[in-house]
């Protein structure tokens, strides 16, 4: 299984950036996919989730800011991050979860300036 993030980039404080995360290899119907971020000096904490049935999940800091969703034709799941803070400056991974395994992107960098 190999993830590929895009989507990353420098962007003001109110902006917006969309990141895209495609599967490509043994994809399970049933499995999980989502988005964790590291920012320098902290643990990789949870963005947000979303499951092959489509059930989500959200880190308290982003709620009703960042919107998950996938494409199960494409095996690709995308992030919509809105009314970005500079604390949201971070490295962006993907992670799906299939058969109790977990695989990761090589993270996409998200800055937010002041």
């Amino acid at each position: 299984v190999q993830l590929v993030e895009s989507g990353g980039g420098l962007v003001q404080a109110g902006g917006s950036l969309r990141l895209s995360c495609a599967a490509s290899g043994s994809i399970s119907r049933f499995n999980v996919m989502g988005w964790y971020c590291q920012a320098p000096g902290k643990q990789r904490e949870l963005v947000a989730t979303i499951t092959s049935g489509g059930r989500t999940n959200y880190g308290d800091s982003v709620k009703g800011r960042f919107t998950i969703n996938r494409d199960n034709t494409k095996n690709t799941v995308y992030l919509q991050m809105n009314s970005l803070k500079p604390d949201d400056t971070a490295v962006y991974y993907c992670k799906l979860t299939q058969y109790s395994t977990d695989y990761w992107g090589q993270g996409t960098q998200v800055t937010v300036s002041s």
